[in-house]
């Protein structure tokens, strides 16, 4: 297609252009030489690199030969506010006639918005090697950045750094569930065994919920320099997420302040405008000079009362993101003065993993992952822990999905409830990100005054933090 006759097409039909192509790509991933040709064409015409329309190179590929490209990724595809139109449409009349309705710039877009949706969604079949996880797991990221969000943000893996009302957008809750389905099942098509075995190829690996998954299903039949390289991943992704953790900890809301012991009268506690304050009466106008007859401090000493958590957790097979998270996340608050925590994980049978609270990479290596639930054996080892009600709180994480058993682990939770634990029911969320509770459970729940904490682990954080501090 010449110059001459691209000038001639409409703006309008060079992005449809683009997105007939985007769906015909996405349905069937045979080359349609008509669209690829005309996409070529509109591609070169309008500046960008041919590169965009190749589905085997990826989006860090471009943007490192094309830096300049980097920030349109950026909110890409966040919708725009009314607001924004007029305000980007220059005169604020909203007629289209700004830089915002300019067709040229819709253009572009289409094709960026193309490169990111064919990368993600289109991942083909058959066996995947290391470096294509890697590769669609970058790409991934450069999606969520064009949705607004952080990279990881939306899959559920780094989940924890995002909160109901973060900076996901509106279409996060259906777009990450599938994020987190394609890449477990990227994941599953991999000969993990292999890739695992030659260092090199291990090396490229990045460490995700899914990966962690299969790396605890399959741990016990991998040996040697493959155990090496998996306990190397999981260790690796354990250290991501208690970051992340530690961090929403951090910025959680900690105990009051306790103005009944008296301030340590270090330089760190001085109150210096209070000083200043009641010293003014000293001042010396002739000398110009304040003299301080009095120091004031800061109180920094704050309430804590010594606190027991007890975190119960359903390890059965689609409890992955909840076993890793809250294995982590236990670990953070026993490292916290004054609280006492308790780890509990089981299916048919329990296990107490309080011993290795402090180390979640340790804890990890001991679940055994798959099997069913038995809720009362649980609770027959967590209530021998409750030594004073009133100053216990028990997290239990499970999809409560039981076998046949519903209403005796119910009647043991409602009468710890009762006895003046704090309890915390935690719904399920897998890798895939989609959550199921046991609605039977679910309603009780709510009559009880205990509604299953379903979403983010920061509103965990959150629960947890206002009770024990």
């Amino acid at each position: 297609m010449s110059d001459h006759m691209l000038e001639a097409v409409p703006d309008d039909n060079r992005r449809q252009v683009l997105y007939w192509r985007l769906l015909a790509r996405l349905f069937d991933p045979e080359e349609q030489a008509g669209l690829e040709s005309a996409s070529l064409a509109v591609v070169e015409d309008i500046g960008l690199p041919p590169a965009l329309l190749d589905p085997q190179t990826a989006v860090d590929s471009i943007v490192q030969r094309h830096p300049e490209l980097a920030p349109e990724f950026d909110g890409l595809m966040v919708p725009e506010t009314e607001t924004d139109a007029e305000t980007a449409d220059g005169d604020g009349d909203g007629d289209g006639d700004g830089d915002a309705r300019d067709r040229a710039a819709e253009v572009r877009r289409a094709a960026l918005v193309s490169k990111v949706l064919l990368n993600v969604f289109a991942t083909g079949s058959g066996a995947v090697g290391a470096g294509q996880l890697s590769r669609w797991q970058s790409d991934a990221g450069w999606l969520e950045r064009a949705l607004g969000c952080r990279p990881g943000e939306l899959r559920g893996g780094r989940g924890p750094t995002a909160d109901a009302g973060g900076s996901a957008p509106a279409i996060a809750p259906t777009i990450g569930p599938e994020l987190g389905a394609i890449e477990a099942d990227l994941v599953r098509r991999m000969h993990l065994r292999e890739v695992l075995a030659d260092p090199a190829l291990a090396a490229r690996l990045t460490p995700s919920m899914s990966l962690i998954e299969q790396l605890l299903r399959d741990k016990n039949n991998l040996s040697g320099v493959a155990l090496a390289n998996a306990k190397a991943l999981i260790r690796r992704f354990v250290d991501e997420v208690a970051e992340v953790l530690r961090t929403q900890v951090e910025k959680a809301t900690v105990g009051a302040i306790d103005r009944s012991i008296p301030p340590k009268r270090v330089y760190r506690n001085l109150d210096l405008d209070r000083t200043i304050w009641k010293n003014l009466t000293n001042y010396s106008p002739e000398e110009e000079r304040l003299y301080v007859d009095r120091l004031y401090y800061r109180h920094t000493a704050r309430r804590t009362t010594p606190q027991r958590l007890i975190v119960v957790v359903d390890q059965s097979g689609s409890m992955v993101d909840s076993m890793v998270n809250c294995t982590i996340l236990a670990s953070i608050f026993a490292g916290l003065p004054k609280v006492d925590v308790h780890l509990i994980a089981y299916d048919t049978r329990a296990i107490d993993l309080t011993p290795w609270v402090n180390e979640p990479f340790e804890v990890l290596l001991r679940t055994k992952l798959g099997g069913g639930n038995d809720g009362p054996v649980a609770m027959a080892m967590a209530r021998p822990k409750i030594a004073e009600p009133k100053n216990t709180v028990l997290v239990w994480i499970s999809d409560f999905y039981e076998f046949g058993r519903s209403q005796p682990l119910f009647e043991g939770i409602e009468e710890v409830h009762r006895s003046g634990v704090k309890f915390i029911p935690v719904g399920s969320v897998t890798s895939s990100g989609r959550q199921e509770v046991n609605p039977w459970f679910r309603e009780r729940f709510k009559t009880l005054g205990t509604p299953v904490i379903s979403g983010h682990i920061n509103k965990l954080v959150h629960e947890l933090k206002t009770f024990l501090t």
